[in-house]
């Protein structure tokens, strides 16, 4: 199958169009001013993409969810649940950010 050509604007007009075409087997040489920039091939089976999570829940850092059910409004009502003010958590998420 030959390699279709198409510009960025094109190609977000037409996204789904190319999806097809790629899920069939073909190739997207993506141009930016007539100059290639990237190209959407479609994937191997040898091709593992994992999600962040799934990768963290295989090194053992994170555990799966037991259940897919919602946690029941009571939850964020629990006294047990620790106090942390909000200003701690976003300096510790931003703080993960970073490490990056």
């Amino acid at each position: 199958m030959s390699i279709k050509k198409a510009n960025i604007g094109e190609l977000k007009t037409h996204l789904s169009l190319y999806v097809k075409s790629v899920k069939k087997g073909g190739k997207v040489l993506i141009t930016e001013r007539n100059v290639p920039v990237a190209k959407i091939v479609p994937l191997d089976e040898e091709d593992q993409y994992e999600s962040e999570e799934a990768q963290l829940i295989a090194e053992g850092i994170l555990s799966p969810p037991r259940s897919n059910k919602q946690l029941p409004d009571s939850f964020w009502n629990n006294k047990d649940l620790p106090n942390v003010p909000l200003d701690v958590i976003l300096r510790v998420i931003r703080e993960e950010r970073d490490e990056d």
